[in-house]
């Protein structure tokens, strides 16, 4: 994979600057797995001080989606990507630094390589992870991702 938390980072400030500027960053990318991380503050608090759901929505989002856009910039293929759906859960308020974790990569090259073969648009559904500086689960969020080829 040739992403690096410093490209994708750099790609959230040109293409998504609502995401840097609340502060969700890459930490760690690889064909199977991505961290982002995001530190509760003012600028992306809610009413409830702790972490709004949309920027814990953001680091969640944005840990499936680099590795899927990874996947499809090294294929060389013309592909578009779309979440189709997602699902949230949240189990403890959002406080300090959280760490979103996916380790879902291997379901992305299967439905890249369909995608190519078959010219029809596939789905799979990636999960992220939330957990505070404790360890401790905050959200768990679930990401339908679609792939097609353009064209």
């Amino acid at each position: 994979m040739t992403l690096t938390p410093a490209k994708v980072n750099m790609f959230s400030l040109v293409k998504l600057p609502s995401v840097f500027l609340m502060g969700v960053r890459v930490k760690s990318i690889s064909g199977a797995e991505c961290v982002t991380t995001v530190k509760h503050r003012w600028i992306n608090q809610n009413p409830f001080n702790s972490l709004f759901w949309a920027v814990q929505g953001m680091a969640a989002e944005l840990s499936t989606g680099a590795m899927v856009i990874g996947v499809i910039k090294d294929c060389g293929k013309p592909i578009s990507m779309l979440v189709l759906n997602n699902k949230a859960t949240f189990t403890k308020k959002a406080r300090g630094r959280v760490y979103f974790t996916c380790t879902d990569g291997h379901l992305i090259n299967e439905a890249v390589t369909q995608t190519i073969k078959t010219g029809e648009g596939q789905t799979f559904w990636m999960k992220s992870t939330g957990t505070d500086a404790g360890g401790d689960i905050v959200s768990i969020f679930e990401f339908e991702w679609t792939v097609k080829r353009k064209g």
